[in-house]
């Protein structure tokens, strides 16, 4: 039986691959508590710095599967409550994540899956992939998704995807900044493997967290609060080694080695 998750790592990018492509990668329990864990494995391996996450055959991600959604309804509201909290982790943690997350969307990315592709901090498309929020379509909700997608897009937009259910184009899922690359699909894995490298190559890693970590907080602040945060985070950056090595190195017009 294969894992419902593969991993590896090259020159410093951690792979996550969903690898239940008979199901078309669809999210039962077992795939979303191996997703988290095989990345918190990721986070706290110093080889790594870039987090790809991948899919194994023709469709990204399908979202929940269904067998298994149909299986939880016999389930108590508290136990159907701890099993959503547990992809609500899942997102979180990627949204949160210190490093770098990037999807690698090769095929179609459905309700859930659509979340799982959109919520990573970059997203290379295939030109064929399509996307959609289908949850209405079935008599279920968009409910962890949309809190990501609504910050991510606005709501508007996030109304119209979530509330008609259809799917869009990778272009139109570009346009409306779901996703922030459309790609021939043989050119996939070579365009991605070459951003994360640039990302690798010229950025502090310690800067990116930190950057990351405000980008999600600074929401949520007052026009006050927000700007006295950033003040707090401007004067923590000063003192981190990678600040000091970077300064350094540019004053002395040395190449910087991250």
């Amino acid at each position: 039986m294969n894992q419902a998750i593969k991993t590896s790592i090259k020159d410093r990018i951690g792979y996550i691959e969903l690898n239940r492509p008979e199901k078309r990668n669809a999210l039962n329990a077992e795939m979303v508590e191996a997703l988290k864990q095989s990345l918190a494995a990721m986070e706290s391996n110093d080889e790594v710095k870039v987090i790809v996450i991948k899919a194994a055959g023709k469709v990204f991600c399908s979202g929940a599967d269904l067998a298994y959604l149909q299986s939880l309804q016999t389930n108590t509201y508290e136990e159907n409550l701890a099993d959503s909290r547990s992809l609500k982790d899942l997102f979180y943690n990627i949204y949160t994540s210190p490093k770098i997350i990037i999807a690698q969307i090769q095929g179609h990315a459905l309700a859930g899956g659509c979340g799982l592709a959109t919520v990573c901090d970059f997203s290379f498309s295939a030109e064929a992939a399509k996307f959609g929020y289908t949850e209405v379509k079935i008599g279920f909700v968009p409910a962890i998704v949309k809190v990501f997608l609504i910050r991510k897009i606005g709501e508007g937009k996030a109304k119209q995807l979530l509330l008609d259910g259809d799917l869009i184009e990778a272009k139109e899922a570009q346009s409306v900044g779901m996703i922030n690359y459309v790609v021939a699909e043989d050119e996939l894995e070579d365009k991605v493997y070459a951003y994360a490298q640039k990302l690798i190559r010229q950025n502090s890693a310690q800067s990116m967290a930190l950057t990351k970590q405000m980008i999600g907080r600074v929401q949520e602040k007052s026009l006050e609060d927000g700007l006295e945060y950033a003040a707090s985070m401007n004067a923590k950056a000063r003192g981190t080694s990678d600040c000091k090595k970077g300064i350094a190195a540019f004053l002395n017009k040395d190449k910087i080695n991250w």
